[in-house]
């Protein structure tokens, strides 16, 4: 009788140290070059020696779009077969 209860206590404390863990880092190709340029862009490394300022009109008509997306209520829900296509054959 004593046996079943220990048997079950020394199965779940083993439990753990069957699961094996999964490695880190990229699991494809791809996905380590995405993790690479996404390094370089946040790291500054590869960054343009030229500045990049934008003007004051640039600056203005920026804030204006940005107003404008305003004016335009956000719908409670998308409707799929409204718009334009995707890049799919009809």
């Amino acid at each position: 009788m004593m046996k079943v209860p220990c048997l079950t206590c020394l199965a779940i404390l083993a439990l753990p140290m069957s699961v094996m863990a999964i490695e880190p880092g990229p699991s494809s190709a791809q996905q380590a070059a995405t993790e690479n340029w996404l390094t370089l862009q946040s790291s500054g490394r590869v960054a343009s020696t030229t500045p990049q300022k934008a003007s004051a009109a640039e600056r203005d008509q920026a804030a204006q779009r940005l107003l404008e997306s305003y004016k335009h209520p956000i719908p409670e829900y998308f409707d799929q077969k409204a718009g334009g296509q995707t890049g799919g054959k009809n």
